[in-house]
């Protein structure tokens, strides 16, 4: 954490502390059958199992779409032949963090076997997109990175409909 020296709104001199992160980035691995991997976890800060698209946060000057190649195959055991962006970036808690978030879409998938960092234990479990659509709509999925990249995967899918 920083804390910076900012003029608060009233003129007055003050100190914002910040979270600095790296980005983030969040990875929907999507199948010829329109379905998608889900990640399964226990995530500690807010006690809950989670179901998650793939993700995880860049290294030191890492390019986001080398971070997707390997947490795609970390966490979900595949490989993919194209990754397209999803949209622009987002910020994900800017009240209190500078963290950022950008997303793809994986196709063309291999299953090559996962490999999970020491620290996680991983379920996978491959959905229909409109099962995952319907796990957002119902609040299943909690997870904010999820919940933005598949709203925009299916407003991008209904746009291409209606075209």
């Amino acid at each position: 954490m920083h804390e910076h020296d900012v003029i608060r709104p009233d003129g007055q001199p003050g100190f914002y502390g910040v979270i600095e992160t790296r980005i983030a980035v969040g990875v929907i691995a999507l199948t010829p059958q329109q379905e998608i991997y889900l990640i399964g976890q226990y995530r500690y800060p807010t006690e809950h199992y989670s179901w998650e698209i793939v993700e995880g946060g860049t290294e030191e000057n890492e390019d986001p779409l080398v971070t997707a190649k390997r947490e795609l195959r970390e966490e979900a055991g595949l490989t993919a032949v194209s990754f397209t962006p999803l949209g622009e970036e987002v910020h994900l808690s800017n009240c209190i963090s500078s963290e950022r978030a950008v997303f793809f879409i994986a196709e063309g998938l291999t299953e090559v076997g996962a490999e999970p960092e020491a620290t996680e234990v991983l379920e996978v479990r491959k959905v229909p997109l409109d099962d995952a659509f319907a796990l957002v709509a119902s609040g299943e999925i909690r997870d904010a990175m999820s919940i933005i990249a598949l709203y925009r995967l299916q407003a991008l899918l209904q746009m291409k409909k209606q075209r």
